[in-house]
Protein backbone atom coordinates (compact mmCIF):
# COMPACT_ATOMS: atom_id res chain seq x y z
CA UNK A 1 0.00 0.00 0.00
CA UNK A 2 0.84 3.24 -1.01
CA UNK A 3 2.53 5.77 1.78
CA UNK A 4 0.09 9.13 1.83
CA UNK A 5 2.88 10.95 -0.21
CA UNK A 6 3.34 8.33 -2.68
CA UNK A 7 -0.10 8.26 -3.08
CA UNK A 8 -0.18 12.21 -4.06
CA UNK A 9 2.85 11.19 -6.57
CA UNK A 10 1.27 8.67 -8.00
CA UNK A 11 -2.10 10.67 -8.03
CA UNK A 12 0.12 13.35 -10.21
CA UNK A 13 2.02 10.98 -12.57
CA UNK A 14 -0.69 9.54 -13.39
CA UNK A 15 -3.10 12.81 -14.00
CA UNK A 16 0.26 13.77 -16.38
CA UNK A 17 0.39 10.96 -18.21
CA UNK A 18 -3.59 11.35 -18.78
CA UNK A 19 -3.29 14.91 -19.46
CA UNK A 20 -0.07 14.00 -21.98
CA UNK A 21 -2.11 11.38 -23.98
CA UNK A 22 -5.29 13.39 -24.40
CA UNK A 23 -2.81 16.10 -26.45
CA UNK A 24 -1.03 14.05 -28.13
CA UNK A 25 -4.19 12.03 -29.33
CA UNK A 26 -6.18 15.12 -30.41
CA UNK A 27 -3.60 17.66 -31.21
CA UNK A 28 -0.71 17.79 -33.32
CA UNK A 29 0.30 21.50 -33.85
CA UNK A 30 3.09 22.99 -35.46
CA UNK A 31 4.27 26.41 -37.15
CA UNK A 32 5.61 25.18 -40.65
CA UNK A 33 5.29 26.40 -43.56
CA UNK A 34 3.84 23.95 -45.95
CA UNK A 35 1.97 25.31 -48.86
CA UNK A 36 0.77 29.17 -49.70
CA UNK A 37 -2.49 30.70 -51.10
CA UNK A 38 -0.14 31.81 -54.09
CA UNK A 39 0.63 28.73 -54.86
CA UNK A 40 -2.76 28.18 -55.72
CA UNK A 41 -3.17 31.44 -57.07
CA UNK A 42 -5.38 32.42 -54.55
CA UNK A 43 -5.53 36.10 -52.70
CA UNK A 44 -5.30 35.89 -49.17
CA UNK A 45 -5.95 38.27 -46.03
CA UNK A 46 -4.33 37.61 -42.68
CA UNK A 47 -6.98 37.49 -40.09
CA UNK A 48 -6.62 38.29 -36.15
CA UNK A 49 -9.21 37.66 -33.83
CA UNK A 50 -10.00 36.87 -30.38
CA UNK A 51 -10.76 33.62 -28.65
CA UNK A 52 -12.75 33.94 -25.58
CA UNK A 53 -9.94 33.04 -23.30
CA UNK A 54 -8.20 36.23 -24.87
CA UNK A 55 -5.62 34.27 -27.09
CA UNK A 56 -4.75 35.91 -30.41
CA UNK A 57 -5.95 33.42 -33.33
CA UNK A 58 -4.49 33.38 -36.69
CA UNK A 59 -6.38 32.52 -39.94
CA UNK A 60 -6.39 33.22 -43.60
CA UNK A 61 -9.90 34.84 -45.25
CA UNK A 62 -9.74 33.55 -49.07
CA UNK A 63 -11.89 35.79 -51.38
CA UNK A 64 -13.81 34.15 -53.92
CA UNK A 65 -13.41 34.70 -57.73
CA UNK A 66 -16.15 36.85 -58.76
CA UNK A 67 -19.43 37.41 -56.95
CA UNK A 68 -19.01 35.38 -53.94
CA UNK A 69 -22.12 33.02 -53.73
CA UNK A 70 -21.71 32.15 -50.25
CA UNK A 71 -18.74 32.04 -47.61
CA UNK A 72 -17.20 28.85 -45.89
CA UNK A 73 -15.77 28.63 -42.48
CA UNK A 74 -13.51 25.95 -42.32
CA UNK A 75 -12.32 23.74 -39.40
CA UNK A 76 -9.00 21.48 -40.25
CA UNK A 77 -8.11 18.44 -38.47
CA UNK A 78 -5.77 17.98 -35.74
CA UNK A 79 -2.15 18.35 -37.16
CA UNK A 80 -0.23 21.06 -38.81
CA UNK A 81 -2.13 24.49 -39.28
CA UNK A 82 -3.84 26.20 -41.82
CA UNK A 83 -0.89 26.34 -44.24
CA UNK A 84 -1.06 22.24 -44.56
CA UNK A 85 -4.93 21.90 -44.73
CA UNK A 86 -4.78 24.56 -47.45
CA UNK A 87 -4.72 22.05 -50.52
CA UNK A 88 -8.07 20.72 -49.19
CA UNK A 89 -10.35 23.79 -49.98
CA UNK A 90 -7.96 26.28 -52.33
CA UNK A 91 -10.58 24.89 -54.69
CA UNK A 92 -13.14 26.02 -53.42
CA UNK A 93 -12.59 30.46 -54.26
CA UNK A 94 -12.08 29.58 -57.89
CA UNK A 95 -16.02 27.93 -57.45
CA UNK A 96 -17.27 31.20 -56.29
CA UNK A 97 -16.96 31.01 -52.38
CA UNK A 98 -15.10 32.81 -49.95
CA UNK A 99 -13.22 31.08 -47.49
CA UNK A 100 -12.03 31.77 -44.07
CA UNK A 101 -9.31 29.24 -42.67
CA UNK A 102 -8.96 29.36 -38.75
CA UNK A 103 -5.93 27.76 -36.81
CA UNK A 104 -7.07 27.50 -33.26
CA UNK A 105 -5.54 28.24 -30.43
CA UNK A 106 -1.61 26.84 -30.20
CA UNK A 107 -1.58 25.94 -34.43
CA UNK A 108 -0.11 27.40 -36.81
CA UNK A 109 0.73 31.03 -35.62
CA UNK A 110 -2.24 31.25 -32.93
CA UNK A 111 -1.67 31.99 -29.29
CA UNK A 112 -2.48 30.08 -26.43
CA UNK A 113 -2.83 26.00 -25.69
CA UNK A 114 -5.46 23.61 -27.61
CA UNK A 115 -8.62 22.18 -25.59
CA UNK A 116 -10.94 20.26 -26.61
CA UNK A 117 -13.47 22.68 -25.70
CA UNK A 118 -11.41 25.47 -26.91
CA UNK A 119 -11.40 24.66 -30.49
CA UNK A 120 -15.27 24.83 -30.34
CA UNK A 121 -15.33 28.33 -28.57
CA UNK A 122 -12.17 29.69 -31.13
CA UNK A 123 -14.62 27.90 -33.95
CA UNK A 124 -17.75 30.21 -32.50
CA UNK A 125 -15.62 33.15 -32.21
CA UNK A 126 -14.14 32.83 -36.21
CA UNK A 127 -18.60 32.17 -36.96
CA UNK A 128 -19.20 35.56 -35.12
CA UNK A 129 -16.42 36.86 -37.26
CA UNK A 130 -17.46 36.59 -40.24
CA UNK A 131 -21.24 37.81 -39.33
CA UNK A 132 -18.87 41.25 -39.28
CA UNK A 133 -17.30 41.75 -42.50
CA UNK A 134 -19.10 43.70 -45.26
CA UNK A 135 -17.90 41.31 -48.03
CA UNK A 136 -19.82 38.61 -46.18
CA UNK A 137 -23.43 37.90 -46.88
CA UNK A 138 -23.72 36.43 -42.69
CA UNK A 139 -27.42 34.54 -44.26
CA UNK A 140 -25.49 32.76 -46.62
CA UNK A 141 -22.73 30.60 -44.61
CA UNK A 142 -21.37 26.76 -44.67
CA UNK A 143 -19.60 25.21 -42.19
CA UNK A 144 -16.97 22.41 -43.25
CA UNK A 145 -15.47 20.52 -41.05
CA UNK A 146 -12.74 17.97 -41.23
CA UNK A 147 -11.60 15.09 -38.86
CA UNK A 148 -11.45 17.07 -35.40
CA UNK A 149 -12.77 19.97 -37.13
CA UNK A 150 -15.95 17.78 -37.54
CA UNK A 151 -16.49 17.38 -34.83
CA UNK A 152 -15.99 20.78 -33.77
CA UNK A 153 -18.31 21.69 -36.09
CA UNK A 154 -20.93 19.86 -34.94
CA UNK A 155 -20.57 21.85 -31.79
CA UNK A 156 -20.80 24.66 -32.96
CA UNK A 157 -23.61 24.23 -34.93
CA UNK A 158 -25.54 23.43 -31.95
CA UNK A 159 -24.35 26.50 -29.96
CA UNK A 160 -25.02 28.85 -33.12
CA UNK A 161 -26.15 28.59 -36.54
CA UNK A 162 -27.15 31.44 -37.63
CA UNK A 163 -27.50 32.39 -41.16
CA UNK A 164 -25.81 28.68 -41.75
CA UNK A 165 -27.68 26.98 -44.62
CA UNK A 166 -25.43 23.67 -44.73
CA UNK A 167 -22.81 21.76 -42.23
CA UNK A 168 -19.86 19.83 -43.80
CA UNK A 169 -18.96 16.94 -41.57
CA UNK A 170 -16.13 15.27 -43.16
CA UNK A 171 -14.04 11.90 -41.53
CA UNK A 172 -15.37 13.23 -37.92
CA UNK A 173 -15.73 11.31 -34.96
CA UNK A 174 -19.37 10.62 -32.76
CA UNK A 175 -17.40 10.51 -29.60
CA UNK A 176 -14.23 11.71 -27.82
CA UNK A 177 -14.41 8.91 -25.60
CA UNK A 178 -15.04 6.38 -28.21
CA UNK A 179 -12.38 7.55 -30.64
CA UNK A 180 -9.81 7.39 -27.79
CA UNK A 181 -10.47 3.81 -26.37
CA UNK A 182 -10.39 2.76 -30.35
CA UNK A 183 -6.61 4.63 -30.60
CA UNK A 184 -5.63 2.73 -27.49
CA UNK A 185 -6.92 -0.87 -28.01
CA UNK A 186 -4.14 -1.98 -30.13
CA UNK A 187 -1.49 -0.48 -27.48
CA UNK A 188 -0.16 -3.25 -25.12
CA UNK A 189 1.53 0.06 -23.32
CA UNK A 190 -1.84 2.25 -23.53
CA UNK A 191 -4.57 -0.07 -23.10
CA UNK A 192 -4.54 -0.41 -19.33
CA UNK A 193 -4.58 2.98 -18.80
CA UNK A 194 -8.08 3.34 -20.54
CA UNK A 195 -10.42 4.04 -17.76
CA UNK A 196 -8.22 6.87 -16.26
CA UNK A 197 -7.88 8.91 -19.75
CA UNK A 198 -11.64 8.04 -20.92
CA UNK A 199 -12.44 9.67 -17.37
CA UNK A 200 -10.44 12.31 -18.28
CA UNK A 201 -12.37 13.40 -21.63
CA UNK A 202 -15.21 15.34 -21.74
CA UNK A 203 -18.48 13.18 -20.95
CA UNK A 204 -21.61 12.10 -23.37
CA UNK A 205 -22.91 15.56 -23.12
CA UNK A 206 -20.21 17.31 -24.75
CA UNK A 207 -20.19 14.53 -27.50
CA UNK A 208 -20.71 15.41 -31.56
CA UNK A 209 -23.28 13.09 -31.20
CA UNK A 210 -24.71 14.50 -28.70
CA UNK A 211 -24.79 18.00 -30.33
CA UNK A 212 -26.90 16.44 -32.81
CA UNK A 213 -29.85 16.92 -30.85
CA UNK A 214 -29.86 20.52 -31.31
CA UNK A 215 -28.95 20.92 -35.15
CA UNK A 216 -31.77 22.30 -37.36
CA UNK A 217 -29.11 23.04 -40.18
CA UNK A 218 -28.87 20.46 -43.32
CA UNK A 219 -25.95 18.30 -43.32
CA UNK A 220 -23.56 16.18 -45.06
CA UNK A 221 -21.34 13.62 -43.51
CA UNK A 222 -18.73 12.37 -45.74
CA UNK A 223 -16.31 9.24 -45.21
CA UNK A 224 -14.82 6.87 -46.46
CA UNK A 225 -14.82 3.55 -46.01
CA UNK A 226 -10.90 2.40 -45.60
CA UNK A 227 -10.27 5.25 -43.31
CA UNK A 228 -7.41 3.96 -40.76
CA UNK A 229 -7.56 6.77 -38.76
CA UNK A 230 -11.65 7.73 -37.38
CA UNK A 231 -14.11 4.61 -38.96
CA UNK A 232 -16.79 4.48 -41.04
CA UNK A 233 -19.07 3.94 -38.60
CA UNK A 234 -18.56 6.90 -36.89
CA UNK A 235 -20.37 9.04 -39.61
CA UNK A 236 -23.17 5.92 -39.55
CA UNK A 237 -23.59 6.84 -36.37
CA UNK A 238 -23.71 10.79 -36.23
CA UNK A 239 -26.10 10.60 -39.91
CA UNK A 240 -28.85 8.43 -37.97
CA UNK A 241 -28.88 10.25 -34.80
CA UNK A 242 -29.34 13.51 -37.23
CA UNK A 243 -32.15 15.62 -37.87
CA UNK A 244 -33.66 15.70 -41.48
CA UNK A 245 -32.53 17.08 -43.61
CA UNK A 246 -29.27 14.68 -43.68
CA UNK A 247 -27.32 12.96 -46.34
CA UNK A 248 -24.78 10.23 -45.87
CA UNK A 249 -21.60 10.16 -48.73
CA UNK A 250 -19.67 7.18 -47.99
CA UNK A 251 -17.02 6.83 -50.54
CA UNK A 252 -15.90 3.26 -51.12
CA UNK A 253 -12.00 3.23 -51.34
CA UNK A 254 -11.03 6.71 -49.70
CA UNK A 255 -9.36 7.17 -46.35
CA UNK A 256 -9.00 9.38 -44.20
CA UNK A 257 -10.35 13.17 -45.46
CA UNK A 258 -9.52 12.34 -49.04
CA UNK A 259 -12.76 12.37 -50.97
CA UNK A 260 -12.20 16.38 -51.59
CA UNK A 261 -8.44 15.90 -51.75
CA UNK A 262 -8.20 15.59 -55.92
CA UNK A 263 -10.42 16.89 -58.42
CA UNK A 264 -13.51 14.83 -59.50
CA UNK A 265 -17.18 13.78 -59.27
CA UNK A 266 -17.28 14.46 -55.20
CA UNK A 267 -16.18 18.11 -54.95
CA UNK A 268 -18.58 18.58 -58.22
CA UNK A 269 -21.07 16.92 -55.65
CA UNK A 270 -20.44 19.02 -53.04
CA UNK A 271 -20.42 22.16 -54.73
CA UNK A 272 -23.73 21.26 -56.41
CA UNK A 273 -25.04 20.81 -52.90
CA UNK A 274 -23.97 24.29 -51.60
CA UNK A 275 -25.41 25.90 -54.60
CA UNK A 276 -28.54 24.35 -53.73
CA UNK A 277 -28.24 25.11 -49.90
CA UNK A 278 -27.62 29.17 -50.25
CA UNK A 279 -29.51 29.62 -53.56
Amino acid sequence: MLSGAASVCFAGLTAMFVSGFIERQFFYPDAARYSSPAQFGLQAEDVWLRAPDGSKLHGWFLPARGAAKATVLHLHGNAANVSNHLPLVAWLPPAGYNVLMLDYRGFGRSEGQPSLDGVVDDAAAALAYLRTRPDVDATRLIVFGQSMGGAAALRLLARDAAGVRLGVIDSAFASYRQIAQEAMLGSVVLAPAIPLVLLALPGADKDPLAALVQIRVPLIFVHGTRDAVIGHDHSVQLHAAAHAPKELWTVAGADHMTVFATPGPWRERLLRAMETAVR
